[in-house]
């Protein structure tokens, strides 16, 4: 059975992070590693919990760097935009709070970009309640977001950048 590899579209801002939290990762692994070690030569029973805190620490790691390099390696980075004008993954967008009127500027990303943190502009994954709703809306455009607390969200599309 051939298993489909869904590509997942970054900016190159987004890639950028994501390849700087695995080296970062790299680094943990080989600390918790060391740790590990220690804790095993200096244990003198295995129900030691220190020991047992640090493989599990160990396996986190490892399991988010198997993550972040198969993301990677799905990876393909927004550079054209086909749909000018409209919004679409790694448009900036400003957005008005209807009920508050208030705005906010957010990049739109695909979800696994929005999880990596930053300093910057606020993200929203195109998967998000928001996100999906403001997928291929224009300036001008407003919309309706249902919450899962049964409220709603009302929001217009002020502006659009790349």
């Amino acid at each position: 059975m051939t298993q489909i590899i869904k590509q997942v579209r970054l900016t190159k801002d987004g890639y950028d992070r994501l390849q700087k939290n695995l080296e970062l990762e790299m680094n943990r692994l080989a600390e918790a590693t060391r740790i590990l070690q220690e804790q095993m030569e200096t244990s003198a029973d295995n129900e030691d919990t220190g020991l047992e805190d640090a493989k599990r620490e160990k396996l986190n790691i490892e399991a988010r760097i198997e993550e972040l390099e198969e993301t990677l390696a799905r990876a393909t980075i927004i550079e054209d935009h086909e749909n000018e004008g409209r919004v679409e993954l790694g448009a900036i967008v400003v957005l008005s709070n209807e009920a508050t009127k208030k705005d906010m500027k957010v990049q739109v990303v695909s979800a696994p970009e929005a999880t990596v943190i930053s300093t910057g502009l606020p993200r929203i994954s195109d998967d998000s309640p928001v996100g999906k709703e403001l997928m291929g809306r224009k300036k001008g455009d407003a919309f309706v977001v249902n919450l899962d607390n049964g409220k709603q969200m009302k929001y217009k599309v002020k502006s659009i950048e790349y």
